[in-house]
């Protein structure tokens, strides 16, 4: 039985999808409700791991990543290995990109929510033209020996 607090996500998410123009599927709902889940960007793969189980098709999970990229709730991003990664956009962010890190060795990604980029760097940036994404590459803590 699902508690109040599903109910009550499960309708945040109906709103918002009609909101955008898109209709309220169940495979709809269980697409954001698992991009909700995660920490940070997931592949289709990964989405299709947890749905595939549930009843859901991977072509049908495709579709509707694509839906909801397309309607801007979502975005799509590729990180340097011609994956692309799937994460809901974070109202917080101005232009709903935040940097993203990428561990050379094991491949996670994390998400930099709190990194501030100093203005000057923007600055020098500016001269090149307008930064979308920042990614950064290196060896997480996990593959790091402490």
């Amino acid at each position: 039985m699902a508690t109040d607090h599903e109910i009550e996500a499960i309708a945040q998410v109906r709103t918002l999808l009609t909101k955008v123009g898109l209709r309220t599927t169940a495979a709809r709902l269980a697409v954001v409700r698992r991009l909700q889940g995660a920490k940070s960007p997931l592949s289709h793969a990964e989405v299709a791991e947890n749905l595939v189980p549930l009843g859901f098709d991977k072509a049908t999970i495709f579709r509707n990543l694509t839906d909801l990229v397309d309607a801007g709730l979502v975005s799509r991003t590729e990180l340097g290995d011609h994956v692309w990664r799937f994460e809901l956009k974070n109202p917080n962010h101005p232009d709903g990109h935040h940097p993203h890190f990428v561990c050379v060795d094991c491949g996670s990604v994390t998400c930099i929510h709190d990194g501030d980029i100093p203005k000057s760097s923007q600055k020098s940036w500016s001269k090149v033209g307008r930064v979308t994404e920042i990614l950064l590459k290196g060896h997480c803590l996990t593959c790091v020996p402490q």
